[in-house]
Parts: C-alpha cells; sequence; structure tokens
C-alpha cells in the first residue's frame, strides 16, 4: 500500500514522524456527555492520569476533546468549550511527553488550544464548519504552523454520487480552503469521518476502500482512522458500546493495511498490539 512519511517538529522539541509505523492517538473526552466514556476524566488531574496511563499503553499522540460528538449532541459556545479545555491543557501541556491534539471544529477555541502549545488541530468538519466563516479554522492553523486533521463529514448521510468520489471532492475543496489559508499540503491529514455523515452500510463501504482516499489528484496524505466503538460496529455485530473493542481492532488493521498510518482509539492497550503486529507482518521479507 502506499504510504507518505512526515516529520513534525515543535517548538517545545516534541517530534512526530508519520510512515514509519503506525501511530495511536488515545481519545481522552473531558466532557460528561461523550458516547462511549462521558464523565470519567472531566477533571484535570483525572484526564492528566488517563493519558498518562495511555501513553504508558502505547499512545504516541493524545487527543483532548471538550465537545461530544456523539448523534444529537447539543453543540456548546466556543466560550464555553475553551473554558472546560483549558484547565486540562494547562496541565497535560506540562507533563504529557508526547504530543497533544485539540479535537474542535471552531477556530477561536482552536487558537486558544495553540497559544498554550498544542501541536495538531483535530476538525471533524474539515475546515467546512458552515457556522464560520470561510477559511476561519485553516487560518488559525497557519498562523501557528500546525498541523490539520481534515475530516469528511455531511449534515445528511444522502449521497447523490459515489461515496468515495463525493469524499474526494470534498476533501479538494478542504485542501483548496486550506491553501488560501497559507497552509502548506504537508500540513494536512486526513480522516474518512467514520461514523459521520454516513449511513451504516457507508461505513463499511469506506472502511473496505480506503486506500482510493489516501491519494488525492496525485498527491498522498497522511490519514487518520477513528473507528473506535463506532455505531457502525454495533449496527453490524448488535453490540454495545462497551463491547466493541475487538472489532475496533479489526477496523484498525484493515485500516492499516488499507494505507491508514495512524489510528484514534479509545483502548489503547490492545489495539496498539494489534497495530504493531500488523506493522511486523506487512514490514516481513
Amino acid at each position: 500500500m502506499q504510504n507518505t512519511y512526515r516529520k513534525y517538529v515543535w517548538k517545545d522539541g516534541k517530534t512526530l514522524e508519520y510512515g514509519k509505523r503506525t501511530l495511536v492517538m488515545g481519545i481522552l473526552n473531558v466532557t460528561p456527555d461523550s458516547f462511549s466514556d462521558g464523565g470519567l476524566w472531566n477533571s484535570p488531574e483525572k484526564a492528566l492520569r488517563h493519558a498518562l496511563q495511555m501513553v504508558e499503553d502505547g499512545a504516541d499522540i493524545i487527543d483532548v476533546g471538550a465537545e461530544s460528538s456523539r448523534p444529537g449532541f447539543v453543540p456548546m459556545s466556543a466560550e464555553e468549550e475553551m473554558e472546560r479545555l483549558r484547565p486540562c491543557l494547562d496541565l497535560l501541556m506540562k507533563e504529557l511527553p508526547v504530543p497533544v491534539s485539540v479535537d474542535t471544529f471552531k477556530s477561536k477555541t482552536a487558537d486558544m488550544a495553540a497559544e498554550l502549545g498544542v501541536h495538531i488541530l483535530n476538525d471533524i468538519w474539515g475546515l467546512q464548519y458552515a457556522e464560520e466563516e470561510r477559511g476561519a479554522m485553516a487560518r488559525v492553523a497557519s498562523k501557528h504552523g500546525l498541523p490539520i486533521i481534515v475530516m469528511h463529514n455531511q449534515s445528511s448521510k444522502e449521497y447523490d454520487k459515489d461515496v468515495i468520489a463525493s469524499m474526494q471532492d470534498f476533501f479538494r475543496e478542504s485542501v483548496k480552503i486550506a491553501q488560501e489559508a497559507g497552509m502548506e499540503k504537508e500540513k494536512i491529514i486526513l480522516d474518512p469521518g467514520i461514523g459521520f455523515g454516513k449511513t451504516p452500510e457507508a461505513n463499511l463501504t469506506v472502511q473496505r476502500r480506503l486506500e482510493e482516499l489516501i491519494s488525492l489528484d496525485g498527491e498522498i496524505y497522511p490519514m487518520l482512522l477513528a473507528a473506535s466503538r463506532k455505531s457502525f460496529i454495533g449496527a453490524a455485530l448488535g453490540l454495545p458500546v462497551e463491547e466493541r473493542m475487538e472489532a475496533t481492532g479489526a477496523a484498525c488493521v484493515l485500516g492499516i493495511v488499507k494505507g491508514a498510518g495512524m489510528v484514534r482509539v479509545h483502548d489503547v492497550k490492545p489495539i496498539a498490539r494489534m497495530c504493531r503486529m500488523t506493522d511486523a507482518i506487512l514490514g516481513a521479507e
């Protein structure tokens, strides 16, 4: 499978190499209402303990989110989001040995997080959040020189053409917006948005055809796969959220085979082992 190499270097001395092995991003929700683990880590001290445990278990990046994106969630204001994030980020940035990403689609929150030293921005609206001025998030990433994860998303689950072709068009627009804001292509990481704007069947299709999204108009982009505990697993297997670890692992392994170089997961230790074994098999002579 084609892949690409990126080395990210930040002002605080932290580095990250994409493409040498599969990177594991550990999910840290500091929200009371996340679909999977809401309320478990919603104080700075609890968040730090969990983050450090994920690093010990094999996480290369910690992704911090303060707003639930579960189905039917009610968006919070940027001010609320920043109020919830700031004390956690203040502590995490001082204590964590690995890069930190912040999961937000609001440019004001992203700017605050970048000022606090966050290393990566993770935007579930792929630079195309309709409630903000065009390019607002991209300008924040450009201003701070940060890599940004650009996730595919849409408000409905209907497509007027092939789902992969539609996603490619979405990503082309995201890349255009990024370049208009002065971002380098090398700072863009794609995310197919498993569980967002797609039916369970469409999510399975995207997983199966993931390699078609790695390359866009001849450019090979880094890709993050975020399938952890998602509802398409429940639809396929009839499993509740707390019993989706093994199926998440299967999705991650297949994603790696298809070209994803980074996975975003809740269950870091077992999934990190699966990733390492998959890398070993794929790298065997």
